[in-house]
């Protein structure tokens, strides 16, 4: 547990994940963190035929036993549908068409749904016509229905930062009661319940992921002898270990520049950062570096002036960040070449997974992905650990820096959700109520375990994912699980977490980003500097053209301010 977080615990009379974790007396004793609980011994629910469920379906195919197949998809699909057979009955929407739109990333997402909805098919009647978007085509595609007004599905894999545009449109269908009863929603982390998913009061979200980024590594770079010799001998700042900030991160990066790497044999590198965009989403591999640099502790802004909208992008803090990437970048062999054309999929399943760089910040993916993962070469040598801190804090009140060290992990994106649209309404109360029942079969509490546990595109996000034993019975050992779940749950209970506004035209500040980070990254413009003050003008027109007064209204709102 990082020092930040261990203090913060003991001022609060909280202990650390980890000797919860141990023995008898850790049951349920998470709880009292206000945040995830390990959900053992808590929940009165867990009798002995469910937990034999869940047994099972984590054993689909095993840790080990290579990637799944839409064969295991159908079966855990199956297995988990008898809370919907309580209230649909056999061919009760027969035929109705629904229409989902998601993506294909990696060939999981939608991929995944096809196969859990095919006994839900199967035994309601209803058939399911499939919108499959690429990730870098997402913000596009739904920004393009949302500006004309012409939604052609039923139901949407959406993020949370989406739901200004959204749900502030009047564009989603509330939630059934029955479907909140489902689900269990109290089940969720702390950070995933209310005002995430609702509206106005009203609850429109089956939450089906809860995101953050966690920071990943090679443990065996740290373990090479021949490495640490030359840490030291080139001068060396501190032990050759897993780096805690971004200084370390970047300098660790600048000594494996020519180097070779101890499992691969080829060129080592250290972080990779990705350099392309990616439909908006690439901007959250930026703010990985800046969170610690711009989100004090006594401020819940860090991305614009709560008061005026004003970004803070190009602060001193956020061009801290882009700087640090621009000296990798100068760096001759600090990144895999062609890193300028890599995206975040790049970064995370064609070069880290595959035993290319040192270390990533990514979200859970990479974490069920190592171990389960026909491609990953990585599994046996992954740590994991909250993203790096930084050894010093921008206060934008008093427009200076402190010297002093700061952590704030990045929750990016707030977690996937299920979210039925007005037009099923529309389509009459059975297609209204297969579209939710659709969306509650793949928010159910035991169907997200299997997602949590192989690569699925989520991560986990209910308290009862974190029951340590069940993944042990699928074939994680303690130390790897306590590890990558432990990141998360730091994460998530982090007391300075930098949590995103969900306001209208999130990704339309992100996407603008991207476009001039490329430029700078490409050399197109002088600094970091002006880089960062293009970003900002370029958020400064959005603003105004959705209207100054109401995001500053949103944006405290969504600040809890």
């Amino acid at each position: 547990m990082k020092t930040h977080i261990y203090n913060h615990m003991m001022r609060t009379g909280k202990l650390n994940r980890r000797g919860l974790l141990r023995g008898a007396a850790a049951t349920g004793t998470l709880a009292a963190l206000g945040g995830v609980s390990t959900g053992i011994g808590v929940r009165p629910a867990f009798a002995d035929a469910h937990a034999n469920l869940r047994s099972e379906i984590l054993k689909i195919p095993g840790v080990g036993m290579g990637s799944p197949t839409d064969a295991d998809w159908q079966k855990v699909g199956e297995m988990t549908l008898e809370p919907i057979k309580q209230v649909v009955q056999p061919g009760e929407f027969q035929g109705v068409e629904l229409t989902f739109m998601g993506l294909n990333n990696q060939n999981l997402h939608n991929f995944l749904f096809r196969g859990f909805l095919k006994p839900w098919e199967d035994y309601t009647g209803a058939t399911i016509n499939w919108i499959d978007l690429a990730q870098a085509d997402y913000n596009a595609r739904l920004q393009q229905a949302i500006a004309t007004g012409t939604v052609d599905f039923d139901i949407i894999e959406m993020g949370a930062p989406f739901e200004g545009d959204v749900l502030g449109r009047g564009m989603a269908m509330e939630m059934p009661d029955w479907v909140r009863d489902m689900i269990d929603m109290d089940d969720y982390v702390d950070y995933l319940k209310a005002p995430v998913g609702t509206w106005d009061g009203r609850t429109y979200r089956v939450s089906i992921d809860g995101d953050c980024h966690t920071f990943a590594y090679r443990k065996d770079l740290y373990e090479s002898a021949e490495l640490a010799e030359a840490w030291a001998s080139e001068g060396g700042e501190g032990d050759w270990a897993m780096p805690t900030t971004w200084e370390q991160v970047n300098a660790h990066s600048m000594f494996l520049a020519g180097k070779t790497d101890p499992l691969t044999g080829l060129p080592a590198h250290g972080f990779l950062d990705p350099l392309k965009g990616w439909g908006g989403f690439g901007f959250y591999f930026l703010e990985d570096r800046a969170t610690p640099y711009a989100k004090h502790p006594d401020d819940p802004a860090w991305l614009f002036d709560p008061e005026t909208m004003a970004p803070r992008v190009n602060n001193p803090a956020f061009v801290q960040a882009i700087q640090d990437v621009m000296d990798l970048i100068a760096t001759e062999g600090a990144y895999p070449a062609d890193q300028i054309n890599a995206d975040p999929g790049t970064t995370a399943f064609q070069q880290f997974l595959a035993g290319t760089g040192g270390a990533l910040t990514w979200w859970g993916d990479v974490g069920s992905s190592a171990r389960t993962s026909d491609t990953s070469v990585v599994g046996d040598v992954v740590g994991f650990s909250t993203n790096p801190g930084a050894q010093r804090v921008y206060n934008a009140q008093s427009g200076a820096w402190e010297d002093t060290p700061n952590e704030a992990p990045n929750m990016a994106y707030i977690g996937w959700g299920v979210y039925v649209m007005q037009r099923a309404a529309e389509g009459g109360d059975a297609k209204a109520k297969a579209a939710w029942s659709a969306a509650a079969h793949l928010g159910g509490r035991d169907l997200s375990l299997w997602c949590s546990a192989y690569p699925s595109g989520f991560q986990p996000y209910r308290n009862s994912h974190f029951q340590y034993e069940e993944w042990e019975e699928a074939g994680y050992d303690r130390d790897y699980i306590e590890d990558y779940l432990g990141s998360n749950l730091d994460s998530y209970n982090h007391p300075n977490a930098a949590i995103e506004p969900r306001i209208p035209g999130i990704f339309q500040y992100y996407s603008v980003a991207e476009d001039e980070l490329a430029k700078g990254y490409a050399g197109q413009y002088g600094s970091a500097q002006e880089t960062a003050d293009a970003i900002a003008a370029a958020w400064e027109e959005i603003t105004d053209q959705i209207g100054r007064d109401s995001q500053i209204a949103l944006y405290k709102a969504s600040l809890g301010m």
